[in-house]
């Protein structure tokens, strides 16, 4: 076999070029509140066969490169999410991963046989594909709604945690050991899978915390770089043990991304980079999967069907059952309803039946890709609506923090970047007046891009950006002051249990 070199330069410049369209279509769909993944996915048609002509048709590749991309896409997630902030709300994430899976597995897979004369297998496998929401497309979409962490952090744990489950039940019902195996035996290997997955995500990401704050590297690139290979290896050595990788990957980095490890926001950024262009290779990889051939009126029939059960029957059914577990408001149940986007996931899901050859499985891509596309047009839009119409937008007045800590060997300290809101309270309050901790202290303020030192008397304005140099022992103590003042200005210095703190 001979190498073209030639080749090779037309792939480059074709994906770098797919890849900047992919980037500035970002800031686009951002605007118009819609994941970003559907221009991916029509990119992918575009250059198909229906397109440029270029043909794709290797189910068994995408499967194992869309898998990889969802490994990279989970270690996004587990690295960017906040552990206390999702921790009050584990209960209903982890009851809508599971027993809410279960539920629009068994409601769509009903619906599916009865009513579009599905084969089981196939109904089963269409329930469970389309039931995980995607991390991906959530988030997209709720950063430009000012929601309460209450509902956010439900779906950001959701997401987080579905996927694994849903593997583990497609995989089982496409391979056929579903229909061989007693209903008990299937719920014992699903358990296994994910408490196994579990557990070595548990020892690979506390293991790799210990490594990564006794071991001084040479250079500050290297640290995202070894959290991405403890991200892989944990769901490696899950696959190895025959459990679930995705639990593994997404347990590990959730434990990596809340520990005191360094260069933490440089990590961060890394992963959220490499997440967006394993997203743009996903999507477009699965536009060129598609044939725009086979979408034939009776395919979108089906999936506006399938679409319509799912979104209005299975999906709130789902949310009310799993609301027994750790009960919620009506409004906010309502729209962690509505929220319950589908990307990626369900899609890649489809390449499992379609690799082990399962029949109509060609059918099954088709009729899910269409109703991902129709129905994150209709969700996507709404959300911002639906979550005023139902009193939960709030007023985004907390300041903004970003830590970024450095090992430093003589002193433990966290550097904060706070972003003063147009709506914060710390408008028009002066440096003194914050009352930090002693021995935090505001180190500099940014203003209309110019830097100036701050004295005790110097007046904070909406847009500054602060830099706060604070103890590390003391960091949770500063946020939280910054959090009171931002919320009740200068009079929140009279609510403190403790007034002895000076800036």
């Amino acid at each position: 076999m001979t190498f073209d070199l030639h080749q090779l330069d037309q792939f480059l410049l074709l994906g770098s070029v797919v890849t900047l369209v992919a980037i500035l279509a970002v800031r686009v769909t951002a605007g118009a509140g819609l994941p970003s993944l559907l221009v991916y996915l029509f990119i992918g048609v575009a250059l198909g066969e229906g397109g440029l002509g270029i043909h794709f048709n290797d189910a068994e590749l995408a499967h194992a490169l869309g898998f990889a991309a969802l490994v990279l896409i989970l270690a996004e997630g587990g690295v960017t999410t906040k552990w206390s902030e999702i921790r009050p709300l584990i209960r209903m994430g982890a009851a809508l991963a599971t027993l809410g899976v279960l539920v629009s597995v068994a409601v769509v897979a009903v619906g599916a046989h009865y009513l579009f004369g599905f084969s089981w297998q196939l109904a089963i496998l269409l329930g469970a594909v389309c039931s995980p929401t995607d991390a991906a497309a959530v988030f997209s979409v709720l950063r430009v709604v000012p929601l309460p962490r209450r509902i956010s952090g439900t779906l950001e744990a959701e997401s987080g945690l579905n996927d694994a489950p849903t593997v583990v039940l497609v995989t089982l019902v496409a391979s056929g050991a579903f229909a061989e195996e007693s209903i008990w035996a299937v719920a014992a290997i699903i358990t296994y899978e994910l408490l196994a997955g579990t557990l070595i995500g548990i020892a690979v990401g506390y293991a790799g915390a210990w490594l990564m704050r006794r071991v001084a590297l040479p250079a500050p690139g290297l640290y995202p770089l070894a959290i991405l290979s403890l991200a892989i290896g944990s769901y490696a050595a899950g696959a190895a043990a025959h459990a679930s990788g995705f639990a593994a990957v997404y347990v590990a980095t959730l434990i990596l991304g809340n520990s005191d490890l360094p260069h933490r926001g440089a990590t961060r950024s890394f992963v959220e980079g490499i997440a967006w262009l394993a997203q743009i290779g996903l999507f477009v990889m699965l536009g060129l999967l598609l044939a725009p051939e086979r979408i034939s009126l009776s395919v979108v029939g089906l999936a506006l069907a399938a679409g319509l059960l799912l979104t209005f029957v299975a999906r709130p059914l789902s949310v009310m059952v799993s609301a027994l577990v750790q009960p919620m408001k009506l409004p906010e149940l309502t729209f962690i309803s509505w929220a319950g986007l589908r990307g990626a996931v369900p899609i890649v899901l489809t390449t499992i039946p379609l690799a082990e050859g399962v029949d109509g499985a060609a059918k099954l891509f088709d009729v899910v890709f269409v109703m991902v596309v129709v129905y994150t047009l209709m969700t996507g839009p709404t959300l911002p609506i639906t979550a005023r119409w139902l009193g939960l937008t709030e007023r985004d007045d907390r300041p903004e923090l970003d830590v970024e800590a450095a090992p430093l060997e003589r002193i433990a300290a966290d550097l904060l970047q706070v972003r003063i809101g147009l709506g914060s309270k710390m408008h028009g309050v002066e440096v003194g007046e914050l009352r930090l901790p002693r021995g935090a202290s505001v180190a500099l303020v940014i203003r209309n891009g110019e830097t100036m030192v701050p004295e005790r008397r110097t007046v904070l304005r909406r847009g500054d950006d602060l830099l706060v140099v604070t103890p590390r022992k003391l960091r949770v103590e500063t946020d939280e002051r910054l959090t009171e003042i931002s919320r009740s200005g200068r009079l929140a210095q009279w609510l403190r249990s403790d007034p002895s703190g000076t800036d």
